[in-house]
């Protein structure tokens, strides 16, 4: 509904959110008055629609804008009834939505404001997952979406896919926006669920539609494989009880077959439009996880070699990490544990909960316990999510301690 409403009141995203919070307002107040509509999606259009035209009435804007808006359906201003609502969102919404991602990842904007702004207004992130995700404070965050928003309504950056020649400059936003909304899904940092399923779904159908978009590219091949491989073992991360399950204790039964297939097959795509980009580097290593018939199987060396690749090719703090993991159970704990202090040391993850669960993992394995202990406590002060939480303190209480 944002990407429709952005596009018929003239391209302005901060206006077209407005409009619809109006309109979900007036919802909140009528429905339960009055009974749930038979179409609720086309009643919010329509309201939103009717505030936007109220708003621009009372501006110097709306001679400029009311054509958008009379003409938003194929039959001019009185057309939005419910049947027309509901073809816009089954035929155009997959169009609209893309043009609303190639809107806020405009060159126009730094990357992170391109990613951050896209995250909130396409895949329904609130700022402080957001922030969490950059780790970054929330305020911080809050008024980096501000300034892009601004940006985008005083530069007048259309709202449109651009053309096919400027697409491979908006590329990498795009993808980065994809995958950080499908990794929060994968392992929400809130909420009472490991993972978000409605998210990674919707990160995965964005995925396709920019391998339908850019077909020659060989990293979103790479981008939608890395997630299919992933999102293969989804079922498998936690229990009947919703409590986390480790890779290594999961039912590989459980695992989703016809995604790992898929994803092999778009890492071979990948593969023959050029050299390997981060994207298909970090689905190779997924590719190697879930051809594993145990954990056990699984080829670490392999895995390490792929990752010294992917951090000449993506140099992250977070790379390092995954990469000290493998170390670890390649060349034993002392070895990843002594990679994962150098990473302490930087700071660059202070804020990162994993980072002191991997050191007390590998501790654990050391059996110095009062270390482990502590590495637990850290991080249990940074996890939001109150599966994690749980996840942690059962550890924590197994030392004995």
């Amino acid at each position: 509904m944002v990407a429709i409403l952005t596009r018929t009141t003239g391209g302005d995203l901060a206006f077209a959110e407005d409009v619809l919070q109006q309109a979900w307002l007036a919802a909140f107040e009528q429905w339960p008055r009055d009974g749930w509509p038979e179409q609720p999606v086309a009643w919010l259009l329509r309201a939103a629609r009717n505030r936007a035209i109220d708003k621009i009435r009372r501006s110097a804007n709306f001679e400029r804008k009311r054509h958008l808006i009379e003409g938003a359906g194929p039959e001019g201003a009185d057309s939005l009834d419910s049947a027309f609502a509901d073809d816009l969102l089954d035929s155009q919404l997959p169009d609209e939505r893309l043009r609303l991602i190639f809107t806020c990842c405009h060159p126009a904007l730094n990357l992170e404001a391109q990613i951050a702004l896209t995250l909130r207004s396409v895949c329904g992130l609130n700022t402080e997952e957001i922030a969490r995700a950059f780790l970054t404070p929330t305020a911080t965050l809050a008024q980096r979406l501000v300034r892009a928003q601004r940006k985008i309504r005083d530069a007048g950056i259309p709202y449109q896919v651009p053309a096919q020649k400027d697409l491979a400059a908006r590329s990498e936003g795009v993808m980065h926006v994809v995958y950080l909304a499908f990794t929060e899904g994968y392992g929400a940092s809130g909420g009472v669920d490991i993972v978000r399923a409605d998210l990674c779904d919707e990160a995965i159908h964005l995925a396709r539609m920019l391998v339908r978009s850019l077909p020659a590219d060989g990293e979103i091949h790479g981008l939608l494989a890395l997630m299919l491989l992933q999102n293969a073992r989804r079922s498998a991360r936690a229990d009947a009880h919703g409590a986390l399950v480790l890779l290594e204790d999961q039912d590989r039964s459980l695992w989703v077959r016809e995604d790992i297939r898929e994803g092999a097959t778009l890492i071979e795509a990948g593969l023959r439009r050029g050299p390997p980009g981060p994207y298909v580097l970090q689905a190779i290593i997924a590719a190697i996880h879930a051809s594993a018939e145990t954990y056990a199987d699984t080829d670490w060396p392999q895995i390490v070699a792929i990752y010294d690749l992917l951090r000449r090719a993506l140099p992250s703090p977070v790379v390092e990490l995954n990469r000290a993991a493998a170390l670890a159970m390649r060349d034993g704990p002392e070895v990843g544990l002594a990679e994962l202090d150098r990473i302490t040391a930087r700071g660059e993850l202070e804020r990162y909960h994993l980072l002191p669960s991997a050191r007390a993992e590998l501790l654990r394995r050391l059996k110095r316990w009062e270390e482990a202990g502590a590495a637990y406590d850290a991080a249990l002060e940074l996890c939001t999510n109150p599966r994690e939480q749980e996840f942690l303190s059962r550890r924590r209480a197994s030392l004995g301690m």
